[in-house]
């Protein structure tokens, strides 16, 4: 056995294309440079995903535990999760026995980073719907992980190259995140994102602290949370020696951090942060009708285990049709392996 860290990564809902991105992305013998991975799946959908794929030199070394994975490239190694027979799977459809079998495969990959048997955890995209029809009531990844691992405290965290956002709600409404744009929650966001940047080496990382209203509501003409809420919440910040500004404009703070003026985002709700991220990593060919590249990384940050993801859904409408792009979740894998050699 090498020293390379080890990665529990989840296959993701077996109707999407968590299957197809897991044979793609360890086809590459780079993965096997930087650690040592295992997915945590059902082989009958990744032996579906092998024949899309035509990939005819892969095997599956299907396992009960981490002592008989091999970590050899051209092998997967996979943890078999209740024997999925694949006549159970309709691809591109939401279900019920989906839902709970992704809902397991993200619940034994965080008990295995509890118990330490694994360094990090990839996971790979969940259709909500379907693991709430199964009974598994979470609004998603996030949430699960946080109540798994009795965290209260925890932000999402989207990353592209230079470009990172944290959020100071995720999934709820836009009438609910409105509501959530607190002081105390605010500043813990900002508190949160200092602590990430220096623990990924940036030692005085600069913070831009997003506006909720258009104009960070213009002085109170649009608004009064900048004033109530978020100004005060920075002046907090500040106070504690953390450099953070604000509140900036949410249609100008973008470009600025890409341009470099800030290490890191605070945003205010789910899509002010997702959408700026996924126009640097989507990159969709109309002429050829695909996607050309899906890069980006989702860390939800401040938990006890390392818990790293792919940026997009289980786009259902290109289940096992061999076109999904893997950058994502070799981007999520780099970042978990990176993360665990340094005890982050």
């Amino acid at each position: 056995m090498n020293n390379l860290p080890k990665l529990a990564i989840t296959m993701g809902d077996p109707a999407g294309i968590g299957p197809e991105l897991c044979i793609k992305a360890l086809i590459k013998p780079e993965i096997y440079q930087i650690c040592n991975p295992l997915i945590i799946g059902s082989a009958a959908p990744l032996k579906k995903a092998i024949e899309v794929l035509d990939a005819k030199d892969i095997a599956l070394n299907i396992v009960k535990d981490m002592q008989q994975a091999i970590f050899t490239h051209g092998t997967i190694d996979v943890l078999e999760m209740g024997n999925l027979d694949f006549s159970q799977v309709t691809p591109g459809t939401v279900s019920e026995i989906c839902g709970d079998y992704s809902y397991k495969y993200v619940e034994t990959a965080i008990n295995l980073a509890l118990d330490k048997t694994v360094d990090a955890t990839v996971t790979n995209a969940i259709c909500k719907e379907a693991i709430n029809l199964a009974g598994h009531n979470y609004a998603g990844h996030t949430e699960i992980y946080a109540h798994l691992t009795n965290t209260t405290k925890y932000t999402m965290m989207l990353a592209h190259g230079p470009l990172r956002v944290v959020h100071v709600s995720t999934h709820v409404s836009l009438r609910e995140a409105c509501n959530r744009v607190k002081h105390d929650r605010v500043l813990e966001v900002i508190q949160i994102a200092h602590k990430a940047c220096q623990e990924m080496g940036i030692p005085s990382p600069k913070i831009g602290v997003a506006g909720l209203n258009p104009h960070s509501g213009e002085g109170g003409m649009f608004g009064l949370e900048e004033i109530e809420e978020i100004i005060p919440a920075i002046q907090s910040a500040t106070s504690q020696g953390i450099d953070a500004e604000g509140p900036v404009p949410p249609d100008t703070i973008f470009p600025k951090a890409r341009g470099g003026w800030y290490d890191i985002v605070v945003a205010m709700y789910h899509d002010q942060g997702h959408i700026p991220l996924k126009m640097e990593g989507f990159v969709y060919n109309k002429a050829e009708n695909k996607w050309n590249d899906v890069s980006g990384v989702n860390i939800t940050l401040n938990l006890p285990i390392i818990r790293t993801s792919v940026d997009h859904g289980v786009a259902y409408d290109q289940a096992y049709k061999g076109t999904a792009s893997p950058s994502s979740l070799i981007n999520a894998i780099e970042y978990a392996a990176a993360f665990a050699k340094k005890g982050i």
